[in-house]
């Protein structure tokens, strides 16, 4: 159970130093955002220097959001516990460490484990930076904060492939895919460095008159959900390679029996990690499979497009990250247009941004250019399908949580992103299998009919966002 910690009555005091400490938390979020667009074109390189199979490159992917996934869970409580700029600067500082090792790896084993690493950094690291904007700014400022989120995560989801491309394809001083991996070292210490100086303490924290809560770490219930995430995703990075042998069946069955003993482990614990009340609600456990289905659609669409341009056309490193960038273009002007359709035809917003990226993805293999053919037949297709993503991300959260209740947003909120990181996870391991067991049509196709249930999933979701309900 959760205490409420509540300070004296006293005037609330905005944070004096919040808008520079605005800038320390949107380059831990760049650094990341970067991290991730990075993996995703430098992947067939790393293949073949390495000489790695195909699960092994899923795994790179797969690896860092299931970890990510299963440490956001308890990410938001370590900070409630021990102080959210004290495990900021763990997570920066593990991330950058991390990525020191993933460009030093001498093998597939250490690279996958430096992955893993980064994203159990990342988990502690980035719900931290959303609580200290909360601690740090009064309400009526506390929008303008957050809408800088959108542009810091735009210019970096462009710049990432076209910037990893191109230090590949220069291959500084014989490092090649290396360095990559330290474009985000500057960003990092820059963070770490003006973190230490600019981010409120706690007793700085307190100063604003906001409550802070001081949970129990739920450890038996972190153990059942990694290992059940673990148990699922395994067999579908696996199985498809070594032709789905029965372990993989047995391991997918024992991962949702853990996923049920974990289900009871959260109505019988005095501090669970997440509130039971929430799957009670048909909205909120509809809005899960939404996001479980869509952010593995999103991840995936990121590798395979990587894989089929460098690996089947013949791309470079750097004319992949060309072909690939209107993505994130699309994905920054559909978000942009989300929030306003959102507030006038609502619900429908989501349902249009399904149908716009359907579109783009047939738009894609329709152009689909041959190894000969210049890259531009790419833009028309990547650019429609980053529309419709941008549409459909955008407001998906706020209609998801419009249906929970006040206190619940905040266990609600965690186990959304959680649950997203696991369907990024998931959605490699499946979508990925059936690109390199299949063919870009196959894979296209499993992407339809993945839209095509998500679509029937919105229906479950209220017409409104939360903001226009409360």
């Amino acid at each position: 159970m959760s205490i409420e910690v509540h300070t004296p009555a006293r005037p609330c005091r905005p944070y004096a130093k919040r808008w520079a400490a605005l800038a320390v938390v949107l380059g831990a979020e760049a650094m990341d955002l970067l991290d991730a667009s990075i993996m995703a074109v430098s992947a067939p390189t790393i293949r073949d220097d390495l000489g790695l199979g195909m699960s092994s490159v899923q795994w790179l992917v797969a690896g860092y959001s299931l970890a990510m996934a299963v440490g956001l869970i308890t990410g938001g409580r370590l900070g409630d516990i021990f102080g959210r700029k004290r495990m900021f600067l763990v997570g920066v500082l593990g991330f950058v460490l991390a990525s020191l090792l993933c460009a030093s790896a001498p093998s597939e084993e250490v690279l996958i484990a430096s992955r893993v690493l980064q994203g159990l950094a990342g988990a502690v690291m980035l719900p931290q930076g959303f609580g200290l904007i909360k601690e740090m700014f009064p309400p009526k400022e506390l929008v303008k904060a957050l809408a800088m989120f959108g542009p810091v995560m735009g210019v970096s989801a462009v710049c990432g492939p076209i910037l990893a491309g191109l230090l590949i394809d220069l291959d500084l001083f014989g490092s090649g895919w290396r360095a990559s991996f330290l474009v985000t070292l500057p960003v990092g210490v820059l963070t770490l460095v003006a973190a230490v100086r600019l981010l409120p303490s706690g007793a700085a924290a307190r100063e604003t008159g906001r409550a802070t809560t001081r949970p129990r770490l739920d450890l038996p219930g972190t153990l059942l959900a990694g290992t059940g995430s673990l148990l699922v995703v395994f067999p579908f990075v696996q199985g498809g390679e070594r032709g789905w042998p029965d372990w993989t069946f047995v391991m997918l069955g024992a991962g949702l029996a853990v996923f049920g003993v974990f289900a009871l482990r959260i109505r019988r614990a005095t501090s669970p990690l997440v509130a039971p009340s929430l799957f009670r609600k048909r909205a909120y456990t509809g809005g899960l499979l939404i996001a479980v289905m869509f952010s593995g659609l999103v991840a995936a669409f990121a590798l395979i497009l990587n894989l089929l341009t460098q690996t089947e056309l013949g791309y470079s490193p750097t004319e992949a990250g060309l072909a690939i960038a209107p993505v994130s273009v699309g994905i920054v002007i559909g978000s942009i247009c989300g929030f306003r359709f959102a507030r006038r035809i609502g619900r429908r917003t989501l349902h249009l941004g399904l149908f716009v990226t359907g579109v783009g993805l047939v738009t894609l293999f329709a152009l689909l250019p041959e190894p000969a053919e210049s890259a531009w037949r790419f833009v028309p297709g990547v650019l429609i399908v980053g529309l419709g993503m941008g549409l459909m991300i955008a407001p998906l959260f706020d209609f998801i949580l419009a249906g929970v209740d006040d206190h619940e947003v905040g266990s609600a909120s965690g186990v959304l992103n959680a649950v997203q990181q696991l369907g990024s996870a998931v959605g490699v391991a499946v979508l990925g299998t059936l690109f390199i067991t299949g063919s870009f049509g196959t894979a296209t196709v499993a992407m339809g009919v993945a839209l095509a249930l998500t679509f029937g999933l919105v229906f479950l979701l209220p017409p409104r966002t939360r903001r226009e309900a409360h």
